[in-house]
């Protein structure tokens, strides 16, 4: 899926509470400004994921990719898996800043400048090129990449990222104007340096067919290019020799897919694997029994997992069964058992730091079974058997496994369907079938961005069939999330996004678990490139 950027928390302990030797252990919890996806499925055996060995001469690097990218064109693009793969092979006019702090800095563009609430002015660099002979970058190409997004048979799924946007004007060979239909909050915090903001060759999509479905990508503009795709294990890059800036460190790059947290782990210590993500649960062990030449580094996650219902389930007609479901959910049992109290609960589907972040929920985290068998017993029912559908990773399947254990004190039988990634990531998608239609209950991850636009996109109605398995459709919602994306009082803001959230709580198909923490794992060997919320920005990575 789809759909990812936010001031104090409390996470993990503080690294001066254990001792690290090799292991260098760094907490990273930024004072930020306000302002695919997904991990799971089963993780195949560390020999069959790693045949390459590490890379003694330092010219390679191997990052662990959770999940397999889409592929190659921004149209198709869901996520942050995604955006890992284009920042290595595509620019933007501006992109993110590695570091504590969110912000941006220039990349294609030579200036960018908001001119009036509604344009922004640009003008790019010189000499900007495209590999394989097609020529310099020019304002076409922006405007291509941008305006396509705009095209309703080209079907975008990150449309919205694009709020008000409605067309690039072209006025010179290097120079344009965005413009808006009305003013987009988000357009320099989620729009220009993410996913949207991704710009691609014109002259070589258009003579491919006006999209990219080759194995390779006809034209790449970042420091690496693709050489070979290894359906479901790697992406094997090397450096883009039309590359217009500095030469990339690294010789080769491949991007290895490893959805399994526990397998990713052992591919590091085993050499196979430079960077990855960890799971929460490794955390305290590798504080106390630290790898050799590895440091560990801690980060505010900027995901939302969530328990979703879907309300239109003839099921689920009676709003007090939905309420029952959500008391009978304990959400501290959960962040024990699958995310090992390194995570806390979440309030909401926006973070902390963020304008709209909610200070707690309508409902406790702490179930209520009492509250529960209550209101089941108000809606005539004795036992409630009632189906949730899970990715096949440890931390969704070990949630399902302590509902399952702990509803059951409401009277509630929960059956657990477990998926690999492809199968999971259909489900609620009108246009791969029915099967959305009979949902019940799902476990989800969505990434975040620095902006609650991004994190209420998908759960509007039009999003109904394609992100929000829910099913959830509110007016009041629909008109707030519209409003919300022009409104350009922070406070007014803040107001219009809790709102959002106390909607989405109060239809009884949402039960908010956590936004996660990330631990990072790598080599000594490299500086690391990664944004605030610890997701890695390859493009940047450098020896050490």
């Amino acid at each position: 899926m789809n759909r990812e950027l936010r001031a104090t928390r409390r996470v993990v302990p503080s690294p001066g509470e254990a001792t690290m030797n090799d292991l260098k252990t760094t907490s990273i919890f930024p004072s930020l400004t306000r302002r695919q996806l997904f991990a799971g499925t089963a993780a195949l055996s560390a020999a069959t994921m790693f045949p390459i060995a590490a890379w003694a001469d330092g010219s390679r690097l191997n990052v662990r990719a959770y999940l397999e990218p889409d592929d190659y064109d921004p149209l198709d693009a869901s996520g942050f898996l995604e955006e890992l793969l284009y920042g290595c092979i595509y620019r933007k006019l501006i992109q993110y800043v590695p570091g504590e702090e969110w912000d941006w800095q220039l990349d294609l563009a030579e200036t960018i400048e908001q001119t009036s609430p509604t344009t922004i002015a640009f003008t790019l660099k010189e000499g900007q090129m495209w590999s394989d002979g097609f020529g310099e970058i020019t304002a076409e190409d922006v405007k291509f990449s941008m305006d396509r997004h705009m095209v309703e048979e080209n079907n975008s799924r990150i449309k919205p990222d694009l709020g008000t946007f409605t067309h690039v004007e072209v006025t010179g060979r290097l120079s344009g104007i965005i413009h808006m239909e009305r003013p987009f909050a988000p357009i320099w915090t989620i729009a220009l340096p993410y996913l949207a903001g991704t710009v691609i060759c014109k002259e070589a999509v258009e003579a491919a067919g006006g999209k990219i479905t080759t194995a390779i990508p006809p034209a790449v503009s970042g420091p690496y290019r693709v050489v070979e795709h290894r359906l479901g294990e790697r992406w094997v890059l090397e450096r883009n020799p039309d590359f217009s800036g500095e030469a990339a460190d690294f010789e080769r790059v491949d991007l290895i897919v490893v959805v399994d947290d526990s397998a990713a782990e052992i591919a590091k210590e085993a050499g196979d694997v430079d960077f990855t993500s960890i799971g929460a649960g490794s955390v305290q062990r590798l504080r106390d029994n630290p790898p050799a030449d590895a440091t560990m580094t801690l980060h505010p996650a900027l995901f939302y997992h969530w328990v979703g219902l879907n309300v239109q389930n003839p099921k689920f007609e009676d709003i007090r069964v939905r309420q029952a479901i959500m008391h009978a959910i304990d959400v501290p049992s959960i962040m024990q058992a699958a995310f090992f109290d390194v995570a806390e609960p979440s309030t909401g589907i926006i973070a902390p730091g963020l304008i709209g972040h909610r200070p707690e929920g309508l409902i406790p985290p702490q179930a209520d079974f009492a509250r529960a068998r209550e209101l089941l017993d108000e809606a005539g029912i004795d036992r409630l058997e009632i189906n949730i559908d899970v990715l096949n990773n440890v931390t969704h399947t070990t949630a399902a496994q302590v509902m399952q254990a702990m509803m059951a004190q409401a009277g509630i039988d929960l059956n657990i369907n477990v998926h690999e990634s492809g199968s999971f990531w259909s489900l609620g998608v009108a246009s791969d079938g029915d099967r959305w239609k009979d949902l019940e209950l799902t476990i989800k991850r969505f990434s975040m961005t620095p902006d609650p636009y991004y994190a209420t996109a998908w759960f509007v109605s039009d999003q109904i069939g394609d992100w929000n398995w829910e099913q959830f459709s509110n007016e009041e919602f629909d008109r707030l999330h519209d409003e919300a994306l022009s409104e350009t009082d922070p406070e007014r803001r803040d107001e219009m996004y809790r709102r959002m959230q106390d909607l989405m709580e109060e239809s009884g198909g949402y039960r908010f678990l956590t936004h996660g923490v990330t631990a990072n794992l790598f080599a000594d060997s490299i500086a690391p490139a990664t944004r605030p919320d610890g997701q890695p920005l390859v493009q940047f990575f450098r020896r050490a």
